[in-house]
């Protein structure tokens, strides 16, 4: 057996910061925390390279003093804590004493501080972890880390980090958040010397809403505020009509920290239970805060998951303030007044039909003979018209109509007759109907909008019909080798997406354009798309570049093949009739050829797109069997 010893420090150290330093944005987030914690009004947080080269945040905050500078620098070295009893009530962000150690072992760090009223500052350099010297230095009130070539003493971890613009924008997008989770503090962060985003930091959390999400995002928004149990719920959520393509437009906060919280998604999402149309997502930003005695943050050495005590009060809390929020729309907005519903009528009480030219002639031929009144015989025209204006005026007119020749006045008192057709008009021929092929299948309806049922003499079939033509256009398009038909937007839209979607789709723009998205790099999380495939609804734009971005990130844009089949799935999905959508008879019977002749058995994402019932099964049901 192996002989137990105990590790090196440094080893330690290497170890210790990869559980708290996995990338750039880990570095940028635990830094903004402590001037956060610090009491700092401004933050400014600057990145190169995506944060591998530099990594600098500058805060107005309390500063350190200099005798404590290399205390600062050592594990679990903290001045939020005293004692074991504080961790059953942590207020501040950071505690664990870890995250400047762990950001100096494997980086080349340098701080300078001035304590407010100090008439001087100080300075230190640590390299690998290894401090020099606490020096005097000319410097503002507050702190300022500059963090350079992280990872060069671990070429294992520095060998799986991402691109610079990847990097960069998982950093953005945990800036942002931090950003909405204190509006109380100005944010301001630069990449590569250009300015992304500068929140005013006036404590209002549209404010920081509108500067983190955007102008569009921020005026779909909602107010949330209530609560219940020592629960207090407030935020803003989405309309149930702006639903996202994806989570990525969700953020919680406990007690003013990030994270990451299934039974607060699930919350909210219940909320939205038959307010949303299937597949969408509620976007929001939601603060929940209750006492800190009832939230262990200590789960997880990032800080990112939570446990609660009373998990049921916070589940009730979010739901019911969302779902009274999203009550509230309805009882503002003025519901749209019913069409009027026409109802037939009773034969000799105004019930018109429409009939066409041989019909006309065999009704009106016999009554030749017949002696009438003029009253009648009037009547009769007068109906005659009002037949022929309601088939005309049901249906839009394509051409111009030529009105009739004004029938000749009649003396009081004479007869009037119905016109003789003509002549010399030649008998209509007779229409010769090609028999159909007979189906071994018979097309017997829909149900749900979205189940076509057809039965085949001994089997009754479901067929899911968005399954099914979802299936038929990713073939077509996987097997179709000329290039994407595309269609050219009358205006460039400008699409805003969260940092890791707008990262991703940023490094795979070929990909793009390959299967017809013409989009270019509008800066600040923005993508301009000037060009679509022809088979993308100009409306479903931003849904689809969303989609596409989470099956990129989900798939691996790094494996071609992946990616490419990510990008015809979307486009698939997007292109396909919907559940819930009125379809044509003759387009389900489509389907149902295409799924019987065995053509179609799976949709793109492996779920079945048929299920059969025997007839055994069906008299089994109802005791036949």
């Amino acid at each position: 057996m192996p002989h137990i010893q105990q590790l090196s420090p440094h080893v330690a150290d290497l170890i210790a910061a990869g559980e708290v330093v996995e990338r750039p944005a880990s570095v940028v987030k635990e830094l903004i925390e402590n001037a956060i914690d610090a009491g700092a009004s401004a933050v400014v947080a600057e990145l190169q390279n995506g944060g591998m080269s530099l990594i600098r945040v500058t805060d107005d905050g309390c500063g350190v003093a200099p005798g404590e500078l290399p205390t600062a620098f050592l594990r679990h070295a903290t001045s939020k804590m005293r004692s074991a009893g504080d961790l059953a009530a942590i207020g501040t962000l950071g505690f664990r004493g870890e995250a400047l150690a762990a950001i100096s072992a494997v980086s080349r760090l340098d701080v300078f501080t001035r304590q407010k009223g100090a008439p001087q500052g100080a300075s230190l350099r640590l390299e690998a972890g290894v401090p020099g010297p606490v020096e005097p230095a000319g410097c503002p009130e507050g702190s300022t880390f500059a963090v350079r070539d992280l990872f060069f003493n671990t070429p294992a971890r520095l060998k799986f980090m991402k691109s610079d613009s990847a990097e960069g924008s998982a950093a953005a997008g945990l800036i942002a958040q931090i950003a909405l989770s204190h509006p109380e503090v100005s944010i301001r962060f630069l990449r590569d010397g250009k300015e992304e985003l500068h929140t005013p930091g006036d404590g209002k959390l549209l404010s920081a809403v509108y500067a983190v999400r955007g102008r569009d995002f921020a005026l779909g928004l909602r107010e949330v505020e209530g609560g219940g149990e020592n629960v207090t719920v407030r935020g803003y959520v989405t309309e149930p009509l702006a639903g996202r393509g994806s989570r990525a437009m969700q953020t919680f906060f406990c007690c003013g920290r990030v994270i990451r919280s299934a039974l607060l998604t699930a919350a909210l999402e219940e909320a939205y239970a038959n307010r949303q149309m299937k597949g969408k997502f509620p976007g929001c930003v939601l603060h929940v805060d209750l006492p800190l005695r009832e939230v262990d943050v200590n789960v997880h050495p990032a800080k990112t998951v939570v446990k609660f005590v009373n998990e049921r009060a916070v589940f009730s809390a979010v739901h019911h303030t969302v779902r009274d929020a999203l009550d509230a729309t309805g009882r503002d907005a003025v519901p749209p007044s019913p069409a009027p519903v026409r109802t037939a009528a009773k034969p000799g009480e105004g019930f018109y039909q429409t009939m066409d030219a041989k019909t006309f002639r065999e009704q009106a031929a016999p009554s030749r003979d017949k002696p009438r009144t003029p009253g009648p015989a009037l009547s009769s025209n007068a109906e005659l018209g009002r037949r022929l204006t309601f088939r005309d005026s049901a249906r839009p007119a394509r051409t111009p109509q030529v009105p009739p020749e004004p029938a000749p006045q009649s003396a009081p008192g004479a007869f009037a007759s119905p016109p003789e057709p003509p002549k010399s008009a030649a008998p209509e021929p007779e229409q010769t109907v090609l028999p159909a092929e007979p189906a071994p299948w018979r097309f017997a309806g829909e149900v749900l909008h979205t189940y076509i049922i057809a039965e085949d003499g001994t089997n009754v079939w479901l067929i899911d019909k968005h399954a099914a033509h979802e299936r038929i256009h990713f073939d077509r398009l996987k097997a179709n080798p000329e290039p994407v038909m595309r269609q050219q937007l009358l205006a460039p839209l400008a699409v805003e997406l969260p940092g890791e979607q707008y990262a991703v789709l940023l490094e795979n723009l070929s990909l793009l354009e390959e299967f017809g998205f013409e989009a270019e790099d509008f800066g600040a999380g923005c993508l301009m798309v000037r060009t679509v495939p022809s088979e993308i609804d100009a409306g479903l734009v931003r849904e689809t570049l969303e989609m596409l971005a989470e099956k990129l990130l989900t798939a691996g844009a790094a494996d071609p093949s992946a990616a490419r089949d990510a990008m015809l799935h979307t486009m698939a999905c997007k292109a396909a009739i919907k559940g819930g959508w009125s379809s044509d008879p003759s387009e389900l019977k489509v389907l149902i050829r295409k799924v019987q002749s065995g053509e179609v058995q799976f949709c793109p994402h492996g779920r079945p797109v048929k299920v059969c019932i025997s007839k055994y099964e069906v008299e089994k049901m109802f005791r036949r069997a």
